[in-house]
């Protein structure tokens, strides 16, 4: 959610339109199914069970593999879909909260759905997403390029609705930020002169960002580790001083839960580098120096009041700068002050929790003095 308590939700805004126009919108409107056919063929046995995300009257449902849930935030988009597929199990939910056990999805349908989300608000449905999917399951999610967040189209006929647009580059590191791979991103003309991105991505075994608007601070890991990954939590190991110290700092106040973290503390929480390994020595320098140009844009973007990264050794892989420090440093990342504390693991016995508290609390001061 990125609406303020007693603000309203320009999400709800466009649901309370096809809940208003469900029928009229499918009289009006015709699907396009250049993508769908495609999609359904490259899934295999195990890509099972499938969702249709925003499945507004049902279009899609015919094309996709039978008994796939069809899932809306409008009951009345629902009341439409036996229409055209009938034994289809159906669920109204909000697309940022997903009705679906962790890992308990083998493929997702999401064709425009998501252009009605703030794109602020898209990091974290998108980590619902990666929640929902087993590892390796295929999805297929479409927006439209652009630079804007919820805004009206021009001369909309259903009026009252929003949609976000995504320039190329930010899109692409937020899907990776998000845990996805890209398999094919196929662009064609829309209308307008708006394009329409139909990326088909495959969940990979990492974490997914836990990021949003109006963070206080964002925490940046060198990378997963298997078991982080497997768990669904940064710094997840008992032996891992991370949480610990951020309770203690006051920063947290649920043990290993990222999105109560970033809920309630408005902390975030990111990687230098996405791809989960056993050991930190299995990276490549390459990879931390295209980690930084992703935490360079997401910064950019999403402007956090500071940004702290857990571990020098991997701040100096990524920036090229072997004299670096742990402490703030000179250099920002979209613009926010940036301090490098040392790694929690611990294996790391220099280190105490004491010490890495006071490291949080001068990263948490210093964006506040910005």
């Amino acid at each position: 959610m990125t609406s303020r308590p007693g603000e309203p939700d320009p999400h709800r805004a466009t649901v309370d339109v096809y809940e208003a126009r469900g029928p009229e919108w499918e009289e009006l409107r015709s699907p396009r199914l250049d993508e769908v056919a495609g999609f359904t063929g490259s899934l295999g046995p195990d890509d099972r069970p499938v969702v249709d995300l925003g499945c507004g009257p049902g279009w899609h449902l015919p094309d996709l593999p039978p008994g796939t849930f069809a899932v809306d935030a409008a009951a009345a988009m629902l009341a439409l879909t036996p229409k055209y597929a009938d034994d289809a199990p159906r669920a109204q939910a909000d697309l940022r909260e997903l009705p679906f056990r962790r890992g308990g999805l083998g493929a997702a349908w999401a064709n425009k759905s998501y252009v009605h989300l703030d794109r602020r608000a898209m990091p974290m449905a998108w980590w619902d997403l990666h929640r929902s999917l087993r590892v390796g399951a295929p999805a297929f999610i479409g927006v439209f390029s652009g630079d804007e967040d919820h805004a009206a189209w021009a001369d909309d006929d259903f009026a009252g609705r929003s949609f976000s647009h995504w320039p190329d580059d930010l899109l692409g590191h937020v899907v990776e930020g998000a845990g996805f791979e890209v398999r094919d991103w196929v662009r064609r003309p829309e209308s307008d002169g708006v394009t329409f991105h139909g990326m088909t991505l495959r969940r990979a075994r990492t974490l997914a960002d836990t990021v949003g608007a109006g963070m206080r601070l964002l925490l940046v890991g060198l990378n997963p580790s298997v078991h982080a990954a497997d768990v669904g939590v940064g710094f997840a190991r008992p032996g891992n001083r991370a949480w610990p110290a951020l309770l203690e700092s006051g920063l947290a106040t649920v043990d290993r839960d990222p999105v109560a973290l970033l809920r309630d503390g408005a902390v975030g929480m990111t990687d230098l580098v996405k791809r989960a390994t056993a050991r930190a020595d299995e990276l490549d320098t390459r990879e931390f120096v295209r980690g930084l140009d992703r935490l360079d844009a997401l910064c950019r973007w999403l402007q956090p009041g500071a940004v702290c990264v857990l571990g020098i050794t991997g701040w100096r892989a990524a920036t090229g700068d072997r004299t670096a420090r742990v402490g703030t440093q000179d250099r920002t990342l979209g613009g926010r002050p940036v301090h490098v504390m040392p790694n929690p693991s611990g294996l790391n016995a220099h280190t105490s929790v004491a010490d890495l508290v006071d490291h949080l609390r001068t990263a948490l001061a210093l964006g506040d003095q910005t």
